[in-house]
C-alpha cells in the first residue's frame, strides 16, 4: 500500500483519528485506539496495527510487548473521513487483560459484568517475550 489516501482524512486538532479494530473473521470489535498520520501509514505499509499512544506520546505497535499482534487485513473510513475501521487478524487475545476483546464487560442493572472469559492470563501474555 505505498500510495495510501491519507490526505483525504480529517484528523483532529492533535493530529489524531480514532480507529476501531474489528476481527476480520468474526467481525467482533476488538479495541479502539488513536492513530496519527505516521501510525496509519505504518499500519497500512507494514501489515501490523500501530497506534499513537496519547499517554506515552509515542508509537505503539500492538503486540510489541506481548507478541499478540493485530495483522492488518483492511482499512476503511467512515462517510465523514474522521474515523477508521481496521480489519485485522488477531494473534492471540487483543486486550491486555487476556480477553479476546477489550469490550468484555456489559452493563447489567447497576454494574459492569464480565460476559467473556480470559483467553490467556495477563501474566502469561507478558512472560512470552
Amino acid at each position: 500500500m505505498s500510495a495510501f489516501p491519507v490526505e483525504e482524512l480529517r484528523f483532529d486538532e492533535n493530529g489524531l483519528i480514532p480507529a476501531v479494530v474489528q476481527d476480520v473473521t468474526t467481525l467482533e470489535v476488538l479495541m479502539m485506539g488513536f492513530m496519527n498520520r505516521d501510525a496509519l501509514l505504518r499500519t497500512a505499509n507494514e501489515g501490523k496495527v500501530c497506534f499513537w499512544s496519547r499517554s506515552r506520546q509515542k508509537f505503539w505497535l500492538k503486540g510489541e510487548t506481548s507478541g499478540m499482534f493485530l495483522l492488518t487485513r483492511g482499512i476503511r473510513v467512515n462517510c465523514e473521513n474522521n474515523s477508521l475501521l481496521i480489519l485485522a487478524e488477531p494473534i492471540g487475545p487483543t486486550c491486555h487483560t487476556g480477553h479476546e476483546s477489550c469490550y468484555y464487560r456489559e452493563a447489567q442493572e447497576s454494574e459492569w459484568c464480565e460476559i467473556a472469559p480470559v483467553i490467556t492470563p495477563p501474566e502469561e501474555l507478558y512472560a512470552r517475550k
